[in-house]
């Protein structure tokens, strides 16, 4: 009599042993953490928050991580979750228009009005995630590819300013003492001019003030010698851990490397665990917080639109993790998803956070990791609850140096980005020409943001959450132009397929 063979598990519905599964969660969360909390960071102050209320931002953005993570990777019924490895936080698409809001109403009324075009945007966003996905027709290799790629470069600069201290603008600063200098000079010199023309008797205007360029200072924090070292050693030590070890080992050699960063930071007295000592042991994460929220439908509308940037930019997230786990998404999981995203965000409005995406730089770990089990999220989803809970361990957490991350960010954003290259090594380049015009131009509109952040000022300010985007700008570009050349072949199934002809991991 034939005994019945056991039914193989996908690897990304394998479950792990706990404590492999609590390693690999602890390294989703040390890759997302500078980011999660980043976001109320900015908020908090632009709104003029005290620094209590500023932690409140901070613990229910990590408890709404959570939650949202749980829903997004274990599923919620048919309607929620693509349940696969993705990692929820806070997309930094709504920093513009929210920061935008705090200056127009600072405190606890522009928190709530925040909050209430939260709300509504998540609400809209669930009702329109159907469209969205139905859009995946229009997204084969050659755009899939092209917008993946872009997704890692534009990480990139989140991992290089890690690793320097800080972004760009940070690196230098006015110096205000000789700037008072020759400002008070210039006065002199127009008051003298003027007084002896007067004493000639010639009637002249005050003459313009004449300074030359402002003076500016260095940042000493600004790409510290021994700061981008440390960054250095974290890079060195991944790749020997990668290198020389096999298994478990190797899957958190991210983890590993972080924490041999922290030691080395310790040592040379550049990480302390002061916040450690002054932080709470337990604190309740509760709704509503600040207040009833208020609604403008002018705000609601524009945090909408902002959604529409997050799905589309959460469709390539998606597709890269189909490629890299080589499980096939049908439209109706990725209306699933896509709805999650709406789904965090409305949570996020009640209890006081932002509006939620896919975290593209845990994409990136599970392509370094090879380890495609979706259990490592949930496991990571519950770290994120109990850091939200726990401001004692959220703050342990947040003692790690941003310098540190810029080490590990090098390999897992560029990992990212090699995803994207690997689908396009399987687009036809040779017989069909045109596809090098639809990389070529997709990528040049992405870098636009990136090496000229200002070139959308003279455009309407409403138009700023889709110009600022350079994902966004390349999957317009790259969809517009595969449709002129190529136009729309093939359903949503075959678009999927073309999504994972790069072999996985």
């Amino acid at each position: 009599m034939a005994t019945m063979q056991p039914t193989a598990v996908h690897p990304v519905d394998e479950r792990l042993p706990t404590p492999r599964l609590a390693a690999l969660g602890l390294q989703h969360v040390l890759v997302m953490y500078a980011g999660a909390v980043a976001v109320p960071l900015i908020v908090g102050r632009a709104l003029k928050l005290s620094p209590d209320q500023v932690v409140q931002l901070i613990s229910a953005d990590l408890f709404c991580c959570g939650l949202v993570t749980l829903i997004q990777s274990l599923g919620f019924g048919r309607y929620f979750g693509i349940k696969l490895p993705v990692m929820m936080g806070v997309t930094f698409a709504s920093v513009g228009p929210m920061v935008a809001m705090a200056n127009a109403v600072p405190g606890t009324d522009g928190a709530r009005a925040i909050f209430g075009a939260i709300i509504g945007a998540g609400i809209l966003a669930m009702l329109i995630a159907p469209i969205v996905s139905r859009l995946l027709r229009f997204f084969p290799p050659v755009v899939t590819g092209t917008i993946i790629a872009v997704i890692g470069i534009s990480l990139m600069r989140v991992g290089i300013g890690w690793a320097m201290g800080g972004v760009p603008p940070m690196a230098q600063s006015v110096d205000v003492p000789k700037l008072v200098a020759m400002v008070d000079g210039a006065k002199a010199s127009a008051a003298a001019a003027t007084a002896s023309a007067a004493a000639a008797g010639v009637s002249a205007s005050a003459p313009a003030l004449k300074l030359g360029p402002i003076p500016m200072i260095d940042n000493p924090n600004y790409a510290a010698l021994d700061n981008m070292a440390i960054a250095a050693f974290v890079l060195v030590v991944i790749l020997l851990i990668t290198r020389y070890s096999r298994g478990f080992l190797a899957n958190i050699s991210v983890l590993l490397g972080i924490v041999a960063g922290c030691i080395l930071a310790v040592g040379m007295g550049k990480m302390s665990f002061e916040k450690v000592g002054k932080a709470h042991w337990f604190d309740v994460v509760t709704p509503f917080a600040f207040g009833a929220p208020t609604f403008d439908l002018v705000m609601v509308l524009t945090m909408t639109l902002v959604m529409v940037v997050v799905m589309i930019e959460s469709t390539g997230m998606f597709l890269a993790l189909s490629d890299i786990t080589d499980k096939p998404l049908s439209q109706t999981e990725l209306a699933a998803g896509l709805r999650t995203d709406g789904l965090g965000t409305l949570i996020g409005g009640i209890f006081n956070t932002f509006p939620y995406t896919s975290f593209s730089q845990n994409v990136g770990l599970v392509g370094v990791t090879g380890v495609r089990s979706r259990f490592v999220c949930v496991a990571a989803g519950i770290i994120m609850i109990v850091l939200g809970l726990l401001p004692k361990m959220g703050a342990l957490v947040e003692s790690v140096p941003q310098f540190v991350l810029g080490g590990a960010g090098l390999v897992m954003f560029g990992m990212v980005a090699a995803t994207g290259i690997r689908i396009l090594a399987n687009v036809d380049f040779k017989t069909n020409r045109h596809n090098l015009y639809i990389v070529a131009i997709s990528i040049g509109a992405g870098m636009i943001p990136l090496v000229a952040p200002r070139w959308s000022q003279q455009m309407p300010h409403a138009l700023a959450p889709l110009l600022e985007s350079g994902i966004l700008l390349t999957a317009i570009a790259a969809v517009a132009l595969n449709l002129y050349f190529n136009g729309s072949k093939g359903g949503a199934e075959d678009a999927v397929a073309a999504a994972k002809m790069a072999e996985a991991h």
